[in-house]
């Protein structure tokens, strides 16, 4: 019988449509009295010549003081769950099981102010050293913004897009943005000038602000078909000559000294919680992408509850300590270095904008994060980098490292649950694997998540060998982030965790197995796709339920389990269902030499397969280069191959690599659960997936469809019928 779906919900039921208007908010801080800052702040070369004192503090906050929010305001709430318009409001998702009443952005930053304001921050290197700014200063600086912006411009549900790498200027102009009654949006550093086009235009972008004049160059090739945008401010960089509406952000700061602090605090209490804030495109694979429209709820309700699910800690228990290096236009690190740093007075420390290609583990090591997220593709770099630093070490070290590793994961996989450690496991982690941990970075680390994309089993049992849990969220662009989160407390191998307390989950059309689509609802949907009604509907049912397009399913404990797309489900020509996920990863597990693997057959007669190698990186844009891994190369020695590159194996067909891989297919379809899961034909690229490449997406998410055209050749010649 399919399981009952209720087994994933997280607090009582009640109207899922329906706001529970009895809870009043708390009393808002009157005291505005702020500490100074901690010396080394009051040196950031950021706050250098600018009034940030304790007096200019008090002074802004003499304006700023939020006021309670009548009671009967929430009374009579919107009565559209959805809204396609950037001005539009909708009636929030309130669970009685978790009702926090609903406030702004501004209000959440505020109310830090009184317990973090002498804190750290955001830590950036200036040649070399590390400054800091405190939550006093960093509030001043997103309130200079907030009016640099009102001064060039910046209409009330019209954007401030940021296209740059992660910064404090990306932070305090966000917030800033924010506070100007404005909506901030990323664009990934990487766009075209054309994608960056279709972005601003659709967001209607007032203002844009840059690092580099490589990212001025794409404005400026753009900007008269953007008749919304007025200015754009640069920060990292000067402009290579003076342009008009073109500001550095010095300029752009002293600019908001002319508007007075009244105007600004007069379009903070005009903001309603469940109006937009925040906008993030989808980097979808066919299409042009959605601006999926957050809330001010949604942001200062998962910064809070999403991540108490990760038992992300408060600064008065703990300050934790985060690297911000994911591109902060994806809303996994949007919400977890932004936002929720905010909220429990968390110190961010910004990586270089080559963490990628090399430089993160380096700042890791001088930051000593204790709370540290990486897609899953982050998390293979650093086990391949380790791999081929025992590679090349001495018999001895790489002999203890593989018996460290060893002993600890099978005491992971075997008593997971339990603190009580056998000698050898204890002795292995300090003659070994603490040095590791200390070596990547990862002393202080208490937390280490995942998300944005499927993580390989083995790369998880990697890192239980080196005693380092990779805690699995769950969620989209439209939950905010996290709808399910695993933590120390709440942890099961495979699992995306448990939904966030005060939201709720059901799986619709469930199988035999009890796999169904997952669909999500709580304080955590999102509003609406911009200009997208047809979209939008399609997304969230008349019941405000987000259908996500995903299928899994939930244990007895209430755990989730992914099991792919919908859309990825694929259905041969004899009718066979087959979701492509866990035979890709069997592959995976069973030649360590493979990269990525495609499963192909929809509407075919028999299952294929496309495969990749795994290769060096080219350190300087992050493309997949012809020289194998240590760990590719390892492999072929044990099969009887010399080959170092792909183009040696792929060239010539090395009998023994071809051999090795054809024998590891087999095992797996020797496990399958029946023959039309068999895969029968397979090839090997010339080049492993890239988001150069096209085949995967920013966070490193394979890209189906684009795959398909790109190969479309080498998966014709599987299904051509042989001549006689």
């Amino acid at each position: 019988m399919p399981r009952n779906s209720g087994a994933g919900y997280g607090c009582p039921h009640g109207d899922p449509s329906m706001l529970d208007s009895r809870d009043t908010p708390q009393e808002s801080r009157q005291d505005t009295s702020v500490g100074t800052s901690q010396e080394k702040s009051k040196t950031s070369s950021l706050t250098d010549g600018q009034p940030l004192s304790k007096e200019s503090l008090n002074h802004a906050l003499e304006f700023s003081v939020p006021e309670k929010v009548p009671k009967a305001q929430w009374d009579t709430p919107e009565e559209a769950l959805w809204t396609t318009r950037a001005d539009g409001q909708v009636r929030l998702r309130i669970d009685p099981s978790c009702p926090q009443f609903p406030y702004t952005v501004h209000r959440m930053f505020y109310e830090a102010l009184d317990k973090y304001g002498d804190l750290s921050a955001l830590g950036f290197k200036r040649q070399d050293k590390w400054e800091h700014i405190s939550y006093s200063q960093y509030y001043l600086l997103a309130r200079r913004a907030a009016k640099g912006f009102l001064k060039l411009g910046l209409e009330r549900a019209h954007s401030v897009a940021i296209l740059g790498f992660n910064s404090p200027e990306w932070f305090f102009s966000a917030v800033g943005a924010v506070f100007a009654g404005g909506i901030i949006t990323g664009i990934y550093t990487t766009s075209s000038p054309e994608a960056c086009q279709y972005i601003a235009h659709d967001c209607r972008a007032n203002v844009i602000v840059v690092d580099t004049q490589k990212q001025l160059e794409k404005i400026l090739k753009i900007w008269k078909q953007l008749p919304h945008l007025k200015a754009v401010v640069i920060y990292k960089e000067p402009p290579p000559n003076k342009m008009t509406h073109v500001y550095t952000m010095e300029e752009f700061m002293e600019l908001g000294n002319e508007v007075p602090e009244e105007a600004l605090d007069a379009i903070i209490d005009a903001q309603q919680p469940n109006q937009c804030c925040v906008l993030v495109y989808t980097s979808g694979t066919t299409g042009n992408p959605k601006g999926v429209m957050l809330s001010q709820d949604n942001i200062t309700w998962t910064a809070r509850y999403g991540s108490q699910a990760g038992d992300i800690q408060p600064a008065e228990v703990q300050q934790e300590v985060v690297v911000s290096y994911l591109p902060l236009s994806h809303i996994a690190a949007q919400i977890y270095d932004l936002w929720t740093g905010i909220q429990w007075g968390a110190q961010v420390c910004f990586a270089e904008p080559d963490a990628l290609k090399g430089s993160l583990v380096n700042t890791l090591r001088e930051v000593e994060p204790t709370s540290h997220m990486g897609v899953p593709r982050v998390w293979e770099k650093i086990m391949e980098r380790i791999q081929e630093a025992a590679a090349q070490s001495g018999f001895i070290r790489r002999k203890m490292l593989l018996w460290a590793m060893s002993v600890t994961l099978e005491q992971n996989l075997t008593c997971a649950g339990s603190d009580l450690k056998p000698f050898t496991t204890r002795l292995a982690d300090y003659l070994v694997l603490a040095k590791v941990r200390q070596a990547l970075g990862f002393a202080k680390c208490q937390k280490n998540f995942y998300g944005a994309a499927p993580m390989t089993a083995e790369t998880q049992h990697f890192f239980l060998g080196l005693n380092i849990r990779l805690y699995a969220g769950y969620g989209l662009s439209e939950t905010s982030g996290p709808h399910f989160m695993s933590s120390p407390y709440n942890y099961r191998l495979y699992s995306s965790g448990k939904v966030v307390p005060g939201c709720r989950v059901k799986l619709v059309n469930q199988d035999a197995e009890g796999i169904g689509e997952i669909c999500l609802w709580g304080r955590t949907i999102f509003m609406g796709y911009l200009n997208m009604e047809d979209k939008t509907c399609e997304a969230i049912d008349e019941e405000g339920w987000l259908h996500t397009g995903d299928a899994g399913r939930l244990d007895a404990d209430g755990f989730l389990y992914i099991t792919g797309r919908l859309k990825e489900l694929i259905i041969t020509a004899g009718g066979e269902n087959v979701p492509p996920l866990p035979i890709e990863e069997a592959v995976k597990m069973e030649l360590p030499i493979i990269s990525n693997a495609m499963l192909i057959g929809d509407q075919r007669k028999f299952l294929s397969m496309l495969l990749t190698l795994k290769c060096a990186l080219d350190p300087e844009t992050s493309d997949p280069t012809d020289n194998l891994t240590e760990q590719a190369v390892e492999f072929c020695q044990r099969v009887g191959s010399r080959a170092t590159t792909v183009s040696e194996i792929v060239g010539k067909k090395d009998e023994a690599v071809y051999q090795a891989i054809e024998e590891g297919i087999r095992r797996v379809n020797t496990n399958a659960a029946a023959r039309p899961y068999h895969i029968q034909k397979w090839a090997i690229l010339e080049r492993d997936f890239s988001i150069s490449g096209g085949e995967l997406g920013p966070t490193m998410k394979l890209k189906r469809l684009t795959v398909l055209e790109k190969y479309k050749d080498i998966i014709d010649s599987f299904y051509q019928e042989q001549k006689m």
